[in-house]
C-alpha cells in the first residue's frame, strides 16, 4: 500500500490535496477572468457610437474582447 500512495504522489507532484487545490485556482481564476471581460463588454455597450470612436473602438469590436 506505501508504494501505491508514494507512486500516487508523485505522479500529481505534490499529493492528491495540491492537484485539487490547483483544480480549484484554475477555475476560480477562470471564472474571475470571464466575469471581468464580461463586465468590460457590457460596459461598452452601453457607450454610444461617438464614445467608442473616441476610445478607438467599433461595436464589432467588442465581442472580441478577452
Amino acid at each position: 500500500m506505501a508504494v501505491l500512495n508514494d507512486t500516487f504522489r508523485s505522479a500529481l507532484g505534490h499529493g492528491f490535496s495540491d492537484a485539487i487545490s490547483r483544480a480549484v485556482y484554475r477555475v476560480i481564476a477562470f471564472l474571475s477572468a470571464w466575469n471581468e471581460s464580461w463586465r468590460t463588454r457590457n460596459a461598452l455597450m452601453r457607450l454610444s457610437d461617438r464614445e467608442l470612436d473616441d476610445i478607438g473602438l467599433s461595436r464589432a469590436d467588442i465581442a472580441s474582447i478577452r
